[in-house]
């Protein structure tokens, strides 16, 4: 009787000790910004694109044309059990070129320096619109052809 007893007890531990391990706060990395090391590397007026590719890799964006700027994402977000997803850290390096592909700016912006911006959405419209999923469901019974199913 005493063995099953402290046997009851050390799985009542384990799970106990399972349980709190799992409501452990968990962070991740996304992305990449060069440290201040790296960038030294760089000279404003001097060094050119490949310069810059070379000294600290190829960059997370660039600008949408050809000749754009470039920019180096780095996030750390916070996960605690069920609570959303939290980003506590955010790094943004903006590297500038001028018209001669020469660096002309390099900028480092933080999450306190951030704005948010809303998405819009650009596409056509949905016809979709004000009709619940049984709807929509029983509105395609008829558009079926078995000639389909049966290739």
């Amino acid at each position: 009787m005493l063995g099953i007893t402290i046997r009851i007890k050390t799985v009542i531990i384990a799970l106990c000790v399972l349980a709190i391990a799992g409501c452990t706060t968990t962070y991740r990395n996304h992305g990449y910004a060069p440290n201040d090391e790296d960038l030294s590397l760089i000279e404003v007026g001097v060094s050119s694109r490949d310069a810059v590719i070379e000294a600290v890799g190829a960059p997370s964006t660039a600008g949408l044309l050809s000749e754009g700027d470039f920019y180096y994402v780095r996030s750390r977000v916070k996960s605690f059990a069920y609570q959303r997803n939290q980003v506590i850290e955010r790094q943004v390096l903006a590297i500038s070129f001028d018209e001669r592909g020469l660096v002309q700016n390099i900028e480092r912006f933080g999450l306190q320096d951030g704005k948010v911006v809303p998405l819009s959405r650009r596409v056509t419209s949905s016809s979709v619109e004000n009709k619940g999923f049984l709807r929509q469901l029983l509105g395609n019974l008829g558009k079926f052809n078995a000639g389909d199913f049966l290739n």
